[in-house]
């Protein structure tokens, strides 16, 4: 079994405007397919170790009774333009360790955007629990077009995208 979901999408944008939605707080609960993102609080990341606050409600997914929780958003790769991921700091104990992101790359037809889902490196007893994956590849790939929504309708409406 995969511990790893890739999938892509070609948005007939620049990279430079897609990245402007994956470095926002605000982007990641515009484009969340799942429904479990519900606000952010943070400013736009840039580096490594940036972080920002995502307002979660589990409800969503209707598998754990969670409630509403916040989570800290933890940027492991970055590279403008090009990559970001993350991992997930939250209350739970040990910390899970699974990572998401998204890589972008010039395409014939615009950017080509891979996002990924990553548990390979998940704590062992979050292994034993059998819960990975928790979001679903119909559920990136639902993300990615509406990402591409957003992208294509403006998101986001600042002076701050280059």
């Amino acid at each position: 079994m995969t511990e790893r979901i890739e999938v892509s999408r070609t948005i007939a944008e620049p990279a430079a405007a897609i990245f402007a939605v994956l470095t926002d707080p605000q982007g990641h609960v515009a484009i969340d397919s799942s429904g479990m993102l519900q606000d952010a609080d943070g400013e736009r990341v840039t580096a490594v170790d940036d972080s920002f606050t995502v307002h979660m409600d589990r409800e969503s997914l209707n598998d754990f009774p969670l409630g509403r929780y916040d989570v800290t958003v933890r940027i492991t790769e970055f590279e403008q333009d090009r990559l970001i991921a993350w991992t997930i700091l939250g209350q739970l104990k040990p910390q899970i360790g699974h990572v998401y992101g998204y890589r972008l790359e010039p395409g014939a037809d615009g950017t080509v955007v891979t996002s990924f889902y990553d548990w390979s490196q998940i704590d062992p007893k979050w292994r034993e629990a059998g819960i990975f994956p928790v979001i679903s590849e119909s559920a990136l790939r639902a993300t990615l077009g509406i990402l591409e929504r957003a992208v294509r309708r403006g998101y986001p409406k600042s002076s701050t995208v280059s």
